[in-house]
Parts: structure tokens; C-alpha cells; sequence
């Protein structure tokens, strides 16, 4: 059974940091695609960042340069580290992971999601 369960959420100002974490379990870790999408009020749920089998990472426009993915195959922890939060950036963020896929082909195209976990940015 596959399990996703996001951690470090929270309120912070513009220009602050938050690190988000992920604990996965019940398939292999290393081997898959997985990343992180972010779903802001009204508006549907968008693609944040990709980390391949081989560690290769992409991510979306409107975070580049700011936030970094990670991942610990030893410990099946993906973390977020998200620099220079701007109010735009308010979400529900997800961890994801996409079964079908080691190379992160399909653009942010995830199988399976945690819960979720509120960042919010207050300018």
C-alpha cells in the first residue's frame, strides 16, 4: 500500500523559507518518479518538481531558482526546500509520486498524492 505523508507546513512572511518533507513507503523508492504539486484556492493543481530515478530534477517556471528538490533513498524522504516565498506561492503543496514511470517523462503526470500540507505567505 502506498503511503505519502508530507510534513513542515506553515505561515510564513514573504521572502522566508519553509522545508517540506514526504514519507514514503510500500513500493520502490529509488526506482520512481516523484515530486511535488501545489494546489492554490480556486485554481487547479499545478506541477512544483520532479526528481527522476537517476536524481534529475525539473522544475516549474515560476519556482526556478528558489526552491530545491531532494530526495534520501536511504531514508524514503523527499524534502522541498522552498527560498524566497512570495504570497503567490500559497497552497495546499502535495508530495506525489508517479508508479508507471522512472524518468519523469510525462511532465508532472503523478499516480498517487499524500494529504497535503498547507503553505500559506502573507506579504
Amino acid at each position: 500500500q502506498v503511503q505519502l505523508v508530507e510534513s513542515g507546513g506553515g505561515s510564513v512572511q514573504a521572502g522566508g523559507s519553509l522545508r517540506l518533507s514526504c514519507a514514503a513507503s510500500g513500493y520502490s523508492f529509488s526506482s520512481r518518479c516523484m515530486g511535488w504539486s501545489r494546489q492554490a484556492s480556486g485554481k487547479e493543481r499545478e506541477g512544483v518538481a520532479s526528481i527522476n530515478g537517476g536524481s534529475g530534477v525539473r522544475y516549474a517556471d515560476s519556482v526556478k531558482g528558489r526552491f530545491t528538490i531532494s530526495k534520501d533513498n536511504a531514508k524514503n524522504t523527499l524534502d522541498l526546500q522552498m527560498n524566497s516565498l512570495k504570497p503567490e506561492d500559497t497552497a495546499i503543496y502535495y508530495c506525489a509520486v508517479d508508479l508507471r514511470s522512472w524518468d519523469c517523462s510525462g511532465a508532472y503526470s503523478f499516480s498517487n498524492w499524500g494529504q497535503g500540507t498547507q503553505v500559506t505567505v502573507s506579504s
